[in-house]
């Protein structure tokens, strides 16, 4: 979390690696200089504060609704990829092998073989479930437990739990549920 270097690569990843870079949260920072960038890196600290997300409506493929991706500030999101790539290790060694979803070097090709390999000697039941709305249910003291992590990192993550969602000009607080948009973490865990 105070690695120079993991903050430069969090720095990296947010604003020139991601598809998303370009994308502006409630401050409307959309792109950094590199001098900014460089600024950005020395700004990136715990400090269990966060600025509400920016609802955006994107269209759902092949049906006229629309789902909801909450877009967190330009600085919200390098502390968030900072804190993934602390956490991402404790937790890969915790997760069950044929886990898939959000998963770093997994695939959907990956669940599909897996799936073949159990089935393809004797005949199994296959169970296909689409969990409706999942992350919009999420409760949070339910995966801060879970988490289990230092006070600071804790306060930090209840932080951007909470910190609400702005969709247009009005302001909601958000009490279950994490943000879709940005990056990973809290879907991660």
């Amino acid at each position: 979390m105070r690695s120079r270097s993991a903050k430069c690569i969090a720095v990296r990843r947010i604003t020139q690696d991601n598809q998303g870079k370009r994308t502006a949260g409630v401050d409307g920072v959309k792109a950094l200089t590199p001098v900014a960038r460089l600024t950005l890196v020395k700004q990136l600290r715990l400090t269990q504060k966060s600025k509400p997300t920016r609802r955006v409506w994107i269209p759902k493929p092949g049906t006229n609704e629309k789902r909801p991706l909450g877009i967190p500030t330009m600085h919200d999101r390098a502390l968030q990829a900072l804190v993934k790539l602390a956490l991402e290790p404790e937790w890969e060694a915790k997760f069950e092998p044929n886990s898939f979803g959000f998963r770093p070097g997994r695939s959907c090709h990956d669940a599909i073989g897996a799936i073949f390999n159990q089935i393809r000697y004797k005949d199994k039941f296959v169970l296909d479930a689409d969990i409706s709305k999942c992350f919009d249910q999420i409760d949070h003291e339910a995966l801060l437990t879970k988490v289990n992590t230092f006070p600071t990192l804790r306060q930090q993550l209840k932080a951007w739990l909470k910190s609400g969602v702005k969709d247009g000009k009005s302001l909601f607080s958000t009490s279950e549920g994490t943000p879709q948009g940005g990056v990973s973490v809290l879907r991660s865990t």
